[in-house]
Formats: C-alpha cells, structure tokens, sequence
C-alpha cells in the first residue's frame, strides 16, 4: 500500500458513462480517492452521495473526486442514475488497481473470510504524492474529513 507522502501509483480505468480517466492526466489538480466494496449498498450509497453534495466544496478547493469499485461501467451508471451522483465512478473490474493501492484485502463477515474492497480513501496532492491516506473509513462524518483536509492542501 502506498503511503504518505510517496508517488501515488498512475493508472488508466473505465468510468461512468464512457471513456476513461488516467490519474497523472489530472495534475496540477488534486485527487480524492475512495476505494468502496460495492454499488448500491448503504454504507456506498451514504459515501457517494455524501462526496456529490459536497462537490461544490470539492470543486472550490481544486479537487477532483474520484469513487473506485470492481463494479462493472454499467452497474456504475445504474448506480449513478439512481441516486443522482455526481462523482466520476471508475471501475476496476480486475482488480490491479485495488491491488495497488492494498486495498483488496481478506474481510470477515458473519464467520465467512473473503476477498473485497476495504474501504479507503486516498488524498493526492497536485504533484502526484499522497498527502493523506482513511483507511477502514467509517461512513458518518468521513466526507467532512476529507474536505477538511483537501482544503488545507
């Protein structure tokens, strides 16, 4: 897992509605990463939601936010439409991007062990450097963070 203040990995992934995003392209502006496990579950739902009311916000600090799933283009646009979202939702279907950023981890739930998305954020700086890194994020309250932090950059 990359950590603070070392180059975030670059990468080129899918999104929402067509085309493609490549990380190191958005520079000079900053970059809110949030990895989520899933599309449509509460806990995702809340955190994208939470990052689309406060674009504005984001937008007036010069940062872009970006949500990072294994769910495919179309699950995303599903997502989006459904619940008005304003982030750009990229889909990281194989997975090398969550493994990159040692996110994809072994998860417990209910005596069953799997694979899945930890819930992380990343917040990468206009160099390219990670500035701050949320890890096993907690829903309420983490979007305040985060802009907090991309504020202070």
């Amino acid at each position: 897992m990359p950590d603070i203040t070392e180059m975030a990995p670059d990468f080129t992934l899918p999104r929402d509605g067509g085309g493609e995003i490549t990380l190191s392209e958005l520079k000079p502006q900053a970059v809110v990463l949030f990895f989520y496990p899933r599309d449509d579950t509460p806990g995702c739902t809340t955190e994208a939601i939470g990052f689309t009311q406060n674009g504005q916000a984001f937008g007036d600090a010069n940062v872009t936010v970006l949500g990072i799933s294994k769910d495919s283009v179309a699950k995303h646009d599903k997502f989006r439409d459904k619940h008005g979202l304003g982030v750009a939702l990229l889909s990281d279907e194989a997975s090398d991007v969550c493994e990159r950023y040692g996110v994809w981890k072994e998860k417990n739930m209910y005596g069953k062990t799997f694979m899945g998305i930890e819930r992380t954020t990343f917040l990468i700086d206009g160099s390219g450097r990670i500035a701050q890194v949320w890890h096993k994020v907690k829903v309420p309250g983490h979007v305040d963070d985060v802009l907090s932090a991309a504020k202070s950059l």
